[in-house]
């Protein structure tokens, strides 16, 4: 009986560890689509990607990963969303807002988590700051614009004109132009925007604002991004200084950036999705700001640019490229 009775307990306690082991080791499917590659939105997906693998989830063992970019084709975007929503992956991971609106428009079920999104809810993403009790949460890449105009009158004091290149229809853009303008009109400080539909206009755009503005400025436009290397060789050509919202810029010709960490936007998005994957519903999961930002300074951008940089600014830097 007692040999029975150990046998019992042997099978059970074998049961019991298999279904530990194999909950463990349950497989997980996360889908990630880009509406662009460029350096910014390719660090948001690694910082998805190492924070994910640095939590145990490893591709290939226990995590399927999935990854599509559209190419700057909104188009794209919108045939990357039913291909990825009749896959059903566990959760779906939008960076940039045109990717996060066209699985917005395909999905209402499956966890949606935004990241590279400034404004979530001018996009339609989210109501407000709060849970949305929907399938749609997120980190937004949205950075004070007072501190963006403080950057700008420390590179240039004597600031009377700003110019900015932006895309018509990227939302990122347009929204941080409107809400920039008051503040710099409050400074005495005139904006001149240069309109860009296509990647291929970037460099008419810039032109336009030669002997025009006393320094130019960029928002996060996937856009205007993708072509960056365009406006900092105008701006180098006409000695403007060129400013950037985006730090991943300041590697491609901007003087100084005063920006989210992309790396690390993905990694807290990383954060969100690890917490849908573990049970938590995306709309009891507040949207989030990221939480990292960064000073990088291009000590060779300035002097192409004909800009001295003060040692007020030089100190404040996290990094300096010289």
């Amino acid at each position: 009986m007692n040999s029975l009775c150990q046998k019992f307990f042997t099978a059970v306690i074998v049961l019991m560890t298999s279904f530990i082991t194999s909950a463990q080791e349950k497989s997980h499917y996360v889908a990630i689509t880009a509406i662009v590659e460029h350096p910014a939105l390719d660090n948001v997906r690694k910082g998805v990607v190492d924070r994910l693998t640095e939590q145990g989830y490893i591709t290939g063992k226990n995590l399927k990963l999935q990854f599509q970019s559209a190419q700057g084709s909104s188009a794209n975007a919108a045939q990357i969303a039913k291909q990825f929503v009749a896959s059903k992956p566990d959760v779906i991971v939008a960076i940039a807002t045109p990717s996060a609106q066209a699985l917005a428009a395909t999905t209402k079920t499956i966890p949606i988590v935004f990241t590279a999104v400034t404004d979530p809810i001018a996009a339609k993403l989210t109501r407000s700051w709060q849970a949305t009790g929907t399938n749609i949460t997120g980190v937004s890449d949205a950075l004070s614009l007072d501190k963006q105009v403080d950057l700008m009158l420390m590179i240039k004091p004597d600031l009377k004109t700003v110019g900015s290149v932006y895309s018509p229809s990227e939302i990122n853009s347009t929204q941080t132009l409107r809400q920039l303008e008051p503040l710099l009109q409050a400074k005495g400080i005139k904006l001149l925007s240069a309109s860009a539909q296509r990647t291929s206009d970037i460099p008419a755009a810039a032109r336009s604002l030669k002997a025009k503005a006393d320094l130019i400025y960029t928002t996060t436009d996937n856009n205007v991004v993708s072509a960056y290397e365009a406006i900092a060789k105008i701006a180098n050509e006409s000695k403007i200084p060129l400013i950037a919202s985006n730090p991943d810029a300041v590697a491609r010709g901007a003087t100084v950036a005063l920006g989210m960490s992309y790396y690390d936007l993905g990694r807290q998005a990383a954060d969100i999705v690890i917490r849908i994957l573990n049970g938590e519903k995306a709309g009891d999961i507040a949207p989030q700001i990221g939480n990292v930002t960064e000073l990088i300074i291009n000590k060779t951008a300035a002097n192409r640019q004909g800009l001295a940089l003060s040692e007020e600014i030089l100190k404040s830097a996290q990094h300096i490229i010289e």
